[in-house]
Formats: C-alpha cells, sequence, structure tokens
C-alpha cells in the first residue's frame, strides 16, 4: 500500500477500518522488566501496572494529541514512573469511583516514541480517570516536539506520517 494510503484492524473492536489508527501503544513492558522479575514477590506487571523489585514503580496511561483536522484525537500508550509514595496512592485507590478527585502525580515518561529528540523521561503529570479508564498523561509545557504537539496539535498528515512509521504492511 502506498504510503499516506491506510487501514487497519482494530484492537478492540476487531473490525478493519479505514484511514490510519489513531493509537499506538508498544507492546513492551517498561524499562527493566525482566521475564525472570514475573515470579518474585517484589515485582508485578499488569496491564496497567508494573512494580520492578520493590524500587521502580510504573503506570501505563494515555498521552493525548489534538488533530487539528478530525474529530478524533490521536493516542499514545506509554509507560510512566512514579515515586513509591504516588504508585502506593493510586494503587490503594486504583478501584474507588472518588479517584477522580485525586491531583495529578508527577512522573517520568518511560516510553520511547519516535520523535528525532528522545522522549524517554520527559516530565509528566498523570491525571487520574474513572474506574475502567486509563489515566491521561500530560506533559510539562517544554518546547520538546511532544509536548508541543500536545499543547498546539497534530494534523491527520502527521497521523499518517506516524502510520507510515509504525505501521508494518
Amino acid at each position: 500500500m502506498p504510503p499516506g494510503q491506510h487501514t487497519h484492524d482494530c484492537a478492540c473492536c476487531g473490525e478493519r477500518h479505514d484511514g490510519p489508527p489513531m493509537a499506538y501503544a508498544p507492546a513492551s513492558p517498561p524499562p527493566g522488566w525482566k521475564r525472570r522479575y514475573a515470579v518474585r514477590r517484589d515485582s508485578f506487571l499488569t496491564g496497567e501496572q508494573c512494580v520492578i523489585k520493590d524500587e521502580h514503580f510504573y503506570v501505563r496511561g494515555v498521552l493525548r494529541l489534538p488533530v487539528l483536522d478530525a474529530e478524533e484525537d490521536f493516542d499514545w500508550g506509554v509507560w510512566v514512573s512514579l515515586s513509591r509514595a504516588s504508585f502506593d496512592r493510586m494503587y490503594d485507590r486504583w478501584d474507588d469511583p472518588a479517584r477522580v478527585e485525586e491531583p495529578p502525580y508527577f512522573g517520568w515518561l518511560c516510553t520511547e516514541l519516535p520523535y528525532a529528540e528522545p522522549t524517554l523521561l520527559l516530565k509528566s503529570h498523570v491525571l487520574t480517570q474513572p474506574v475502567g479508564t486509563r489515566p491521561l498523561i500530560e506533559l510539562e509545557p517544554t518546547g520538546h516536539p511532544l509536548a508541543v504537539e500536545q499543547r498546539e496539535g497534530i494534523t491527520m498528515a502527521r497521523v499518517r506520517a506516524f502510520a507510515d512509521l509504525l505501521v508494518q504492511g
């Protein structure tokens, strides 16, 4: 298929859709996770949370980019590291409907995304959403291209460029 022309099978509904995917999430766990940690008492990995050797704490979230010429936003699925205190607080409230009242948690972006400048360790804020919904991730307002795109938005041409780069034909 020529660059810029896309269809995709939706991971949520299983149907084929016209146009590029509007979300990507790396299949890999957060940095440092090794399969052998799965048998340790001080480590775990789920689709939403990760603890490594009771020293490193991660939560999975959605970093949303507004798409200026579309009705749908573009989402990056990312991992963010949290302090132990923030992780414990978020973990304790994971199934509590009142969790949406929590203030944002500070964290560090721990997913490398396809940008010319590295995206690892960008300062982030984790905004808790209703139970069953992944947290939203907001970057601190810096000049990093990802932070600029989150603030100012992108176009469908940029979404198609991500698809050309990431979707294997």
